[in-house]
């Protein structure tokens, strides 16, 4: 940390902006695209904070660079001289690499900056650059720029705010890391049309399976769930297994013998989230001799009935989107503009009815809107 400012922190000043950094977190609510989530908070670091601009990039997955993502105040593009900044290059690098946040309020005399003259004709005095990071490793940098020294309580507070955003990019990530497991995993056996109980029964060979009810066609991401589940099933050793259709709900549950820790196994925390993702719930219950019950219930969809007329143009983004490129990437292969992307997969959501770009995936794929879904 640089410069002239008081150290010692006013607790009301940063109380105040506590509570600006929790209606933030609040906005991120349902949020399953790090580009979205990042959006969000740029946009509203200026809108509560009063910043010149703000900026965040996310640390690609080979960790040699980081791309710019979101962009809000003085400017909003994404391309230009700092779209990618090298690990270690740069001030942006250094945070990455470092993972130490940085705060100045003389930007114009930094050894570090480009152009002095910029921060002089435009004002800029202030600058606080946070790494976006989990148990010590950069998932990102946010970066602050204002007209106005920035006092320690800000960088405090947004100490809170980088925490949590990164927890949540990381969660988006995780998410999308679900969405290849899924094509390079399951999509060719639900394309089978094979009924559900059979997949699980072929998952589990030495289970008894019982099957109550009528079995009805399933959307996606619904079976993806539930067969990523009876995977985990086969790993702790699952003799019985019972799957029921209701009117309004599906229910798949498994009785087995374990001393593990289920309440935290990394896998069905993993289940969890994509269930609380999809209304969906998860119940483990323990009894004596070790006899342990675990119950999914998810709500029914039938997206066959739906009818939905998607245009060609929406038809191609939500493939390209389905294939795992970003929105830039996607601008580029069909010769538009990344605002009027957003408009077509803004679109394309309304008309499927999904909450998530993710969710309107998954209903377009089992709507037979999808050709298929190959990470390239």
């Amino acid at each position: 940390m640089s410069d002239d400012h008081n150290i010692s922190i006013d607790p009301t000043q940063l109380l105040f902006k506590l509570q600006n950094i929790d209606s933030l977190n609040q906005s991120l609510s349902g949020c399953l695209k790090p580009e979205e989530i990042a959006h969000k908070i740029t946009d509203g670091l200026i809108d509560k904070f009063n910043c010149a601009f703000a900026r965040i990039w996310l640390v690609e997955n080979d960790r040699a660079s980081l791309r710019l993502v979101a962009s809000s105040g003085l400017y909003t593009r994404l391309n230009g001289d700092f779209s990618t900044v090298p690990m270690g290059a740069y001030k942006v690098g250094k945070i990455a690499q470092n993972c130490i946040p940085f705060l100045s309020n003389q930007l114009a005399k930094e050894s570090w900056v480009k152009d002095p003259h910029w921060a002089i004709d435009n004002n800029i005095c202030g600058f606080a650059g946070l790494p976006l990071a989990i148990a010590g490793k950069t998932v990102g940098v946010l970066a602050v720029f204002s007209n106005q020294p920035m006092e320690t309580e800000l960088l405090e507070a947004l100490k809170f705010l980088c925490s949590s955003v990164a927890v949540a990019i990381n969660n988006a990530q995780l998410n999308q890391a679900e969405l290849k497991a899924f094509s390079n995993t399951y999509s060719s056996k639900i394309l089978t049309n094979v009924p559900l109980s059979e997949q699980i029964s072929s998952i589990l060979p030495n289970a008894r399976l019982t099957l109550l009810g009528t079995e009805r066609p399933l959307n996606t991401f619904t079976t993806y769930i539930l067969l990523k589940t009876t995977e985990t099933f086969r790993t702790i050793n699952c003799r019985y297994c019972r799957l029921t259709y209701k009117s309004n709900e599906l229910y798949l549950e498994a009785m087995f013998v374990s001393e593990l820790d289920l309440q935290h196994d990394p896998i069905l925390k993993d289940i969890n989230y994509l269930l609380n993702n999809t209304g969906g719930k998860l119940k483990i219950e323990l009894s004596a001799n070790n006899i342990a019950q675990i119950k999914i219930s998810l709500p029914y969809e039938n997206t066959s009935k739906i009818k939905v007329n998607l245009s060609s143009r929406e038809q191609e983004v939500v493939q390209l989107l389905a294939a795992g490129f970003r929105d830039r990437e996607i601008a580029n292969q069909l010769f538009i503009s990344d605002r009027t992307v957003k408009f077509h997969i803004n679109n394309a959501v309304t008309k499927l009815k999904a909450r998530t770009r993710i969710q309107a995936i998954h209903i377009a794929y089992s709507q037979g809107l999808l050709t298929s879904i190959k990470i390239t």
